[in-house]
């Protein structure tokens, strides 16, 4: 790490904590003994999702949280467990080092949360994610639950 004051290469950690998302450290240049602080983020792979019609996007944790929270309307979950199982899904991906996927391996992830989560949300996400067109789509998954 370069001095900003002296451009000298070498300076030293005087004191290091956690600070949010970023690591906070306090440094001192060896040459001219003048402090200031850094902070460390950690760099996430880019995921990239392939979509139904063929192209790829960015994934988009809030376009996820939005499609969660749709089909959670009116029910008793905290927006809390939402970005925790959202977090859960990105970490899977970023600690696998994972850069591609498609969103039918999103979807397969949320449902398996929202299963843990609510039934109610399970079915509503389930009736969109899988494109449900008539009743007995519905019947077979609420069978399927019970």
């Amino acid at each position: 790490m370069r001095c900003p004051f002296c451009n000298f290469e070498d300076t030293k950690v005087i004191d290091s904590r956690p600070s949010d998302e970023k690591k906070r450290r306090r440094r001192e240049c060896t040459n001219c003994g003048k402090r200031f602080t850094t902070y460390e983020v950690i760099e996430k792979p880019t995921l990239m999702v392939y979509k139904r019609d063929g192209s790829f996007e960015p994934f988009d944790r809030d376009k996820l949280v939005k499609g969660i929270r749709s089909a959670l309307k009116k029910r008793p979950i905290s927006v809390d467990q939402v970005n925790k199982m959202v977090d859960e899904i990105e970490n899977t991906y970023a600690n696998a080092m994972q850069t591609e996927t498609t969103t039918s391996e999103i979807g397969d992830k949320v449902l398996h949360g929202l299963k843990e989560l609510d039934l109610v949300a399970y079915v509503r996400f389930a009736s969109v994610y899988k494109d449900f067109n008539d009743l007995d789509s519905f019947i077979s998954i609420i069978k399927e639950l019970s």
